[in-house]
């Protein structure tokens, strides 16, 4: 739980992170500890208002962080067949969270998708041009999406709430099953579609710095610039492991073997960069980040 308490921490901050059992939830914990800043995971249901009323009450946090939710297991797929329980936690729980901080007066940092869009004829795929974060969301394909459409829109009234729209998160821990480059690179077949992506070990400790400030409203939480699942793999194969090889298929032929369809964007991250000037691009992020980290190959 909170190392750093009491005036050992030369900030004054206090996190109650949600999400303990999860990924982001997890690493946010180890920044924290990293950084010395003193935090609590809930112990509170999210769509359990009296349970989140008494981890305020107990924690007097400064700043509250929602990295829990429901992405279903292996997949969103699971969302298809779980509609209940997705509205549970993702809307509910994620309304209720935002309602009692706000009633607290705090700042509720909340870490949501970018998968709610999907290239159209006003954001063409390789145009450049990206979803800004006033943009409607456009895609509805899988429920999990539509769940968390639903909900940015209506968090989108509290003042106090900051959503991060996360997209095919990515860390420089290859051997987690969460990890877009692990995912893909134990697939069969890949699609190869251009992408906004988020490097979580360049931006979680962004998050941090964004509650600090007490940065709220919509952001779209991924690097610049986009990258395909292609050349993803091909940095794979000259940074860890020269042998590998990959099949690709068409969105067609994935459409045979998944349930809901998937979300395809380029997000503008400017609102991010002017806010972060030094955020790389998503190309330069994952070489300095991902791939130089965990090198296995003699590369020049």
């Amino acid at each position: 739980m909170s190392a750093t308490a009491n005036g050992s921490s030369a900030q004054p901050f206090k996190f109650l992170i949600y999400g303990r059992t999860g990924w982001i939830g997890g690493l946010l914990g180890k920044l924290c500890e990293a950084q010395k800043i003193a935090y609590v995971y809930g112990s509170g249901r999210l769509q359990d208002r009296a349970s989140l009323e008494a981890d305020l009450a107990a924690v007097k946090p400064t700043h509250v962080f929602n990295a829990a939710g429901v992405t279903g297991r292996p997949n969103v797929d699971w969302c298809e067949s779980h509609k209940v329980e997705t509205i549970r936690t993702n809307v509910v729980g994620t309304l209720t969270l935002a309602d009692v901080c706000r009633e607290k007066g705090l700042v509720l940092i909340n870490y949501a998708t970018g998968c709610i869009f999907e290239y159209d004829a006003a954001h063409p795929l390789g145009s450049g041009i990206g979803f800004k974060e006033e943009d409607t969301p456009n895609f509805i394909g899988s429920f999990y999406s539509k769940t968390k459409a639903m909900v940015e829109d209506l968090l989108n009234n509290y003042e106090n709430v900051c959503t991060l729209r996360v997209r095919m998160p990515i860390s420089a821990d290859l051997s987690n099953p969460r990890n877009f480059i692990t995912k893909i690179s134990r697939y069969e077949k890949v699609v190869d579609i251009p992408n906004s992506m988020t490097i979580l070990d360049e931006l979680l400790p962004i998050s941090i710095e964004m509650a600090k400030r007490n940065l709220t409203g919509i952001w779209n939480f991924t690097n610049p610039g986009v990258v395909s699942h292609n050349e993803i793999l091909e940095m794979y194969k000259e940074y860890i492991d020269p042998s590998f090889s990959w099949k690709n298929f068409t969105l067609e032929e994935q459409a045979k073997v998944i349930v809901a369809p998937r979300s395809n964007n380029e997000l503008d991250a400017s609102k991010l960069k002017k806010e972060f000037p030094e955020l790389l691009s998503i190309k330069e992020s994952l070489i300095q980040n991902v791939f130089k980290p965990n090198c296995k190959t003699p590369v020049a």
